[in-house]
């Protein structure tokens, strides 16, 4: 198993990877929209938390990868018995 440093990097590099293959990676909007009793801060919120969840999804592709990547380096032996 790797080291906590070297999987953190790890871990860094395959985000980076996976962000790099995306086409367009929206970012969280800062603005806060005024509350005048519109639409927009519904819409506001709904942007954000869908462009989060890309990014959760993909830490956590990276996290999946890593563990594969770790389990090809040391194989249990998983014989029952």
């Amino acid at each position: 198993m790797t080291s906590s440093p070297d999987r953190r990097q790890r871990l860094h590099e395959l985000v980076l990877a996976l962000i790099a293959r995306e086409e367009e990676l929206p970012l969280l909007d800062p603005d806060h929209p005024e509350l005048d009793g519109g639409t927009a801060p519904a819409r506001w919120l709904d942007q954000n938390r869908r462009s989060l969840n890309r990014y959760q999804a993909l830490v956590r592709t990276a996290v999946t990868i890593d563990a594969l990547l770790d389990a090809e380096d040391s194989p249990q032996n998983f014989t029952a018995g």
